[in-house]
């Protein structure tokens, strides 16, 4: 009897043993990081409950583009996030951006839902702000571990979840009209609590986990990239379904059920290859001789032998050229600091923000992005003001939605494909999604029938193949050690874009043709009611103007394409197949 008990303690202890190691292990961040960036889209919903903001509030069209301005830039200064990642453990910026994602919506549904005063626009701008900056949070926690976990598919890592990003606005639409009906107000308070609630229950599952590359690594991710297609073929055929027929509270929900199916799905690899793994490790403690042969046979004859490393080593160069020269002038170590090394090393912050690199590329992000962001957020506008009925409004909005997944993962996947083989520079590929981005544009500005379809496609795949592309250029350019924070400095382009293109100049122009509208009908606008314009001339000048910027947006970005060409020549990632095979370490943070 002892000795059963004794078993069944020591298969529970195994049990739970490995239930640990599954959920702390490398590949658990994978499904953790997918749940999380697939409710982490709420800002490309706000087409969907603008019009409410704009109708309950009292807006005009300027006052709504300041409010979806703000939200853009919460969205993406994420500056002071990147610096917090520096020097703290993940989990603390999943708690941080918890807590403000469910505080900045949650106070914006009280207003709209008339459970609180007015608030003042400054303060709507606040709420807004603090709602969509956790997404910055959320995306520094899990994202930017995910990326450093797995440098040498960083494209395939950044396009897969940013693809998650741009579906999640399709994934909540179905989960809310599952949860809610047609009632678009309940939108806000969906997008407060659940973001929230999916952050906090992975908490302690990111880290920084130093591993070799997994020979198998490309074919999981390939998989997950399957599991990922279907659900948004899933969500697609539902899009087509729904606009023809209408939908019930239940059908809604079997629908859910489905999409949350396939967000589950990854799971089933990740717990394999976590299974394998503590498989391996079991086998390598019990029999000495194969853990000896392992050791014995993974350095390569190129590879240089793995000793100790000295301080010395691990300083950068020009910590090295100073160590071993008496003191310079004073301001030699300030000259230094500006001096940037060769492009693929560790930038510096400072270095990555002073590089001409960094300023086209940062110059092309906002031409590009501030465009198709524009676009995004007026859409609920742009489709009022063209006559479509509010369920086409909902219908652009989850196309949007799916083809900015399907631009991430194309843009992430083929991308890494085409420079592992090829050396095909990202630059030039970005490039190329520049100038398919002003197609869609003009498709706006000239209003062919029935063309907001097509250019809801367009814009959607355009700017989420923009996200992947710029994020892991600047991986490539300037290293992966400050990159939480330069990869925050590069997505401050996207609302720097947008307020002048969305802001200053669409909703002014959008209010001007208003105005000019009732006082051709002889009207006055009445204090405290939103300011409507209708017709194609609503929007026509703006997207010929922001083709036009986003032309030139791709004529800068080839300039940082021929800056570059010799460096995407070589091999990008050879630093990192280096530190694989000799077994160096970056010194990280634990959790």
């Amino acid at each position: 009897m002892g000795n059963s008990n004794g078993g069944c303690a020591s298969a529970w202890q195994e049990k739970i043993s490995l239930g640990f190691h599954v959920v702390k292990g490398r590949w658990f961040t994978i499904f953790a990081t997918s749940l999380i960036m697939s409710v982490n889209g709420s800002s490309f919903m706000f087409g969907l409950y603008s019009n409410d903001i704009k109708s309950s509030l009292g807006y005009d069209q300027t006052t709504l583009n300041l409010v979806s301005f703000f939200k853009d830039l919460g969205g993406n200064l994420g500056i002071i996030s990147g610096l917090i990642n520096e020097f703290t453990p993940p989990w603390i910026l999943l708690v941080i951006g918890a807590v403000m994602n469910f505080t900045g919506y949650f106070m914006i549904w009280l207003a709209v839902t008339g459970h609180t005063a007015k608030p003042q626009v400054w303060q709507l701008c606040l709420y807004i702000w603090i709602g969509a900056d956790s997404q910055a949070f959320a995306s520094t926690g899990s994202l930017i571990t995910t990326v450093k976990n797995f440098p040498e598919s960083r494209g395939i890592v950044l396009g897969l979840f940013k693809g998650y990003i741009g579906l999640s606005g399709a994934i909540i639409t179905q989960i809310y009209h599952a949860m809610y009906g047609s009632d678009t107000k309940s939108v806000i308070l969906l997008i407060a609590w659940l973001p929230a609630l999916v952050s906090i229950l992975f908490l302690p599952t990111f880290r920084i986990i130093k591993v070799a590359r997994d020979k198998n690594e490309a074919n999981i991710f390939f998989n997950l990239l399957y599991i990922s297609l279907g659900l948004a073929g899933f969500l697609m055929v539902m899009i087509i379904f729904q606009k023809r027929v209408a939908f019930s509270r239940l059908e809604y929900g079997g629908a859910t059920i489905c999409v949350l199916i396939l967000l589950f799905a990854p799971l089933n690899f990740v717990v394999r290859e976590e299974l394998s793994q503590w498989k391996t490790k079991k086998q390598l403690l019990t029999n000495p001789s194969n853990q000896l042969q392992v050791f014995t046979e993974k350095p390569s004859s190129t590879d240089k032998p793995a000793g100790p490393v000295s301080q010395q080593e691990l300083l950068p160069e020009s910590a090295n050229a100073e160590a071993g020269n008496s003191p310079e002038k004073p301001f030699s170590s300030i000259i230094k600091a500006f001096k940037s090394p060769q492009r693929g090393e560790d930038f510096t912050i400072l270095q990555g923000i002073c590089s001409i690199d960094m300023l086209l590329l940062f110059v092309a992000t906002c031409c590009g992005m501030g465009g198709t962001l524009t676009a995004i957020d007026n859409l609920g506008q742009i489709g009022q003001s063209s006559g479509y009925s509010a369920k086409s409004i909902t219908t652009f909005v989850s196309l949007v939605s799916i083809w900015n997944y399907l631009g991430r993962v194309s843009a992430g996947f083929s991308s890494e494909m085409l420079l592992k083989k090829y050396n095909f520079p990202r630059p030039l590929m970005l490039t190329l999604v520049l100038l398919l981005t002003c197609i869609g544009h003009l498709l706006i500005a000239f209003a062919v029938p029935n063309s907001l379809y097509i250019s809801s496609v367009l814009i959607g795949f355009c700017f989420g193949a923009q996200n992947p592309l710029v994020f892991a250029i600047i991986s490539e350019l300037f290293g992966l050690k400050y990159y939480s924070t330069l990869f925050q400095i590069g997505a401050l382009a996207s609302p720097v874009g947008a307020y002048v293109l969305n802001v200053k100049m669409a909703g002014h122009i959008y209010d001007s043709e208003a105005i000019r509208q009732l006082a051709a009908k002889q009207l006055v606008r009445q204090a405290g009611k939103e300011l409507t314009c209708s017709g194609e001339v609503c929007y026509r000048f703006t997207f010929i103007v922001i083709a036009a910027v986003t032309l030139f947006g791709s004529v800068v970005s080839y300039v940082l394409v021929i800056r570059t060409r010799s460096f995407y020549k070589g091999d990008v990632y050879k630093k990192f197949k280096e530190e694989s095979c000799t077994g160096e370490v970056v010194s990280e943070r634990k959790s």
